[in-house]
């Protein structure tokens, strides 16, 4: 198992730690309802140091991920970053990732830890008749996410950066806790605020222990995965493995917004179908009615007890004590407005289905 630059801090401050993506990461501190709720309410930090980081560099560079990117890549320009999927050729995804363009013709690609050696395989695969060089720094980098209402406050005195003009989805380099060459970015999955730092790996307990100092009085603590994944739920944000995968239709999952009828990606014609014409399942937000806590794989029933559709996240929301999930149901079983069940420990428990996010 891989270790984080973090992970000697994270045993030292407790963490109950476990295997994710082949590292051993904290998945909570104190408990994941306080952790959530101290995100929500004020800020806190998560080591995502587990992701992948991969350069994109040449002339080459955005007709390349204009073709393996479902998004339009042309939109982007230094500064700005975009959420995007890798297409996979046959109707599903590769992975899901964020580009940053750091230059005319230099990006940075995040990806999902557990896809870095299948993503960048693909990419490689795709690279040949493209004027480019791909760079894997994700060994080589550190990653934190500082997110909530109080993280911009929180972080500035640490930075030349103006952290308040920063756009969503921007991004800027500078020195941060002295440091200098720190990429900051507002690219974080919680939907609370906040910001993501960059860094190179030597400099990471010098950065964590700035960090922790700055938010002191903003009351900063450190989060682990559980509650990242409960906050990204409540924001109906997708999770690679659950919503997204290598045989379902992106367009079903509700990821039409980033696939462009503009660009000539891997998979083109197909979403564009998709699009047009819909897709036999589609990904809903839903709230349990009574007490119960929904799961991944739960079955999704109608009033006669047939199976119309699957839970592929769900969890007890932190913010609204209730049983949220997301779900691939019927599309035509949707049209009918039916009441519909979510199949908890043998029960059928009555579920309404709601636009997210839920909060």
């Amino acid at each position: 198992m891989k270790k984080t630059a973090f992970y000697d801090i994270h045993l030292n401050l407790g963490a109950k730690m476990t295997a994710f993506a082949g590292y051993e990461m904290p998945v909570q501190y104190t408990g994941v309802t306080k952790e959530h709720l101290a995100v929500r309410d004020s800020v806190g930090v998560f080591d995502v140091s587990h992701m992948g980081e991969f350069i994109v560099e040449g002339k080459g560079a955005q007709a390349f991920l204009q073709y393996v990117c479902s998004n339009d890549i042309s939109k982007l320009t230094p500064g700005k970053a975009q959420y995007n999927f890798l297409p996979n050729g046959k109707g599903g995804v590769v992975d899901d990732l964020i580009v940053y363009q750091l230059d005319e013709n230099r990006y940075l690609l995040v990806v999902n830890a557990g896809n870095i050696q299948k993503d960048w395989d693909w990419l490689h695969q795709h690279s040949k008749n493209f004027e480019i060089t791909l760079e894997d720094q994700s060994d080589t980098t550190s990653l934190l996410a500082i997110q909530g209402p109080h993280a911009l406050k929180a972080m500035q005195s640490l930075t030349d950066i103006s952290l308040n003009t920063l756009p969503f989805y921007g991004h800027a380099t500078g020195t941060f806790a002295n440091y200098p060459n720190v990429l900051v970015a507002t690219t974080g999955y919680t939907g609370a605020g906040g910001i993501e730092i960059y860094f190179p790996k030597k400099n990471s307990t010098a950065i964590w222990n700035a960090v922790m100092e700055s938010g002191k009085d903003f009351g900063i603590v450190p989060v682990g995965l559980a509650a990242r994944d409960t906050l990204r739920l409540e924001m109906g944000y997708c999770l690679y493995g659950n919503e997204l995968n290598d045989t379902t239709s992106p367009i079903a999952a509700g990821l039409g917004w980033v696939a462009k009828p503009e660009t000539e990606c891997i998979d083109a014609e197909t979403l564009q179908i998709d699009k047009r014409e819909g897709t036999r399942q589609k990904l809903v937000g839903f709230i349990v009615q009574e007490r119960g806590i929904p799961r991944k794989d739960y079955a999704i029933k109608d009033m006669a007890d047939r199976l119309v559709g699957y839970v592929t996240s769900g969890t007890q929301s932190p913010s609204l004590s209730k049983g949220i999930g997301l779900a691939y149901v019927d599309t035509q079983v949707l049209s009918q407005n039916t009441a519909l069940f979510v199949s908890i420990r043998n029960k059928n428990l009555p579920i309404d289905i709601v636009k997210t996010p839920f909060i």
